[in-house]
């Protein structure tokens, strides 16, 4: 069966800060659940995008590897937090941050994707290194692209997640708002 993939265009869907879009993979990524507000940002009814891979909102301006790391850490059971620019249905696309929850069902591992709107200043900051990452994939590969952010990352003595957490981290009242959101979506999910 074959899976629409819209042609971007240069238009952004601003997330409220009081949305939050959850979805829940199985290990190989594919979409097992979606609430209304992903449906909303993304433009899919959720009989389109269940059973689905969740590359189905990716945008072609996100570096590989991001998601490489990111795959990488949550099969490990760790959570990881990133900015990614998304794509929707109408081409459109939406900035936000990814935080996971890693589930142990049975003997299935499933990941509760938990985003949330991110500040223009994160956006500001992240957007060149992104380009520049996709830029080396698109010539060298996507090892060149971990090597360089490897690089960049050491220069500023921090791993991935204490950058990303520099970047996107939750304060104050919007931290307790959000970890209480996700408790909510984790149980009812």
């Amino acid at each position: 069966m074959h899976t629409y993939r819209p042609l971007p265009i240069d238009k952004e869907i601003r997330v409220s800060s009081k949305d939050f879009l959850v979805s829940k993979t199985d290990e190989k990524g594919k979409i097992l659940y979606v609430n209304d507000t992903f449906c909303d940002v993304t433009g899919y009814e959720e009989i389109e995008v269940v059973g689905k891979a969740h590359n189905i909102v990716r945008h072609p301006d996100m570096p590989a590897v991001i998601f490489y790391l990111m795959w990488k850490q949550i099969q490990s059971g760790k959570n990881i937090r990133a900015l990614v620019k998304n794509l929707a249905r109408s081409g459109e696309y939406y900035w936000v941050s990814t935080d996971f929850e890693i589930r142990y069902e049975n003997t299935t591992k499933t990941y509760i994707a938990f985003r949330r709107a991110v500040s223009r200043k994160a956006i500001r900051t992240i957007e060149p290194l992104y380009e520049h990452l996709l830029k080396i994939e698109k010539r060298h590969g996507l090892e060149a692209s971990l090597i360089y952010l490897k690089g960049y990352l050491d220069e500023r003595h921090l791993s991935f997640e204490e950058y990303m957490d520099s970047i996107l981290k939750p304060k104050g009242l919007m931290a307790t708002i959000f970890n209480k959101m996700k408790s909510t979506f984790a149980n009812a999910a």
